[in-house]
């Protein structure tokens, strides 16, 4: 199945929705269009049951290249206020929040809030020839779409301070070296390795894997007790879950589990 809403792309296939950025010739840049449309796919994704894996990638040369500036100096389009707040913002909370694993399937530059909006999914693979750029001081600004956020505690301060001031491009293999992303593969290779990934998780325990999420979102802002009371919590819930009993069940009978995302 696969539905068009002008420049984004949606399909699912075998329990795998995918998201595609489809302005190729503006470099898939974000423009309120595509921003509100690819809040109502992830919203999709939440609210469908059959969906147990997201993919978000681009068509063309590039993953997503940020915010398209001709919109910002358009004296009828929305003010930067309203970009942050009702395009981004909510694209960021939908990503991390869903409960189901995101990849970024980066198969283009990523750059400004297209770099961040990548960081901000659960597992990050790229091309070996791409790279991310935080482009924001280039211009003036700050870096949005959560990346003041997730960068510096994916690389730390220091380096994430270095990379967002001078704004320099960071190449798929280097920002595994550094820990920004998951995996770079051989471009050739790109296609097989994403949905090789996607199929796998898909097959997982999906409510595991959300609590997992949960888990780690909360994470990143609590202490150690406050932590240690979020997994008791969350193990209990996973422990009444479908798939945990299918998955001792199998352990014992020594077979391999099917998992049914319940």
């Amino acid at each position: 199945m696969e539905n068009t809403i002008e420049s984004i792309l949606f399909s699912k296939e075998n329990n795998i929705a995918t998201i595609t950025f489809n302005r190729p010739k503006q470099f898939n840049s974000v423009n309120q269009e595509v921003a509100l449309a690819f809040q109502k796919y992830l919203q999709k994704c939440v609210e469908d049951t059959e969906i147990r894996c997201v993919i978000i990638t681009g068509t063309g040369r590039s993953f997503c290249a940020g915010q398209d500036l001709k919109e910002i100096i358009d004296p009828e389009g929305p003010e930067l206020e309203t970009i942050v707040a009702e395009h981004y913002n909510p694209i960021v909370k939908l990503s991390r929040e869903l409960g189901k694993p995101v990849i970024a399937a980066v198969n283009g530059v990523a750059a400004g809030a297209g770099a961040n909006i990548a960081l901000a999914c659960d597992i990050v693979v790229a091309k070996e020839s791409t790279y991310f750029l935080q482009a924001f001081s280039k211009i003036g600004l700050i870096p949005d779409s959560g990346g003041t956020f997730m960068l510096p505690r994916l690389i730390g301060l220091a380096r994430a301070t270095a990379l967002t001031f001078l704004g320099e491009r960071v190449y798929a293999k280097d920002a595994v070296a550094m820990g920004m992303i998951y995996k770079s593969v051989p471009d050739e290779n790109f296609d097989n390795e994403i949905m090789t990934l996607a199929t796998t998780l898909a097959n997982m325990p999906t409510k595991g894997l959300a609590y997992t999420k949960r888990a780690f979102n909360k994470a990143l802002t609590n202490d150690l007790d406050t932590q240690l009371a979020v997994e008791e919590h969350l193990q209990t819930a996973a422990g009444s879950t479908a798939d945990y009993k299918e998955g001792v069940a199998a352990f014992l009978e020594k077979r391999t589990p099917i998992f049914k995302g319940e």
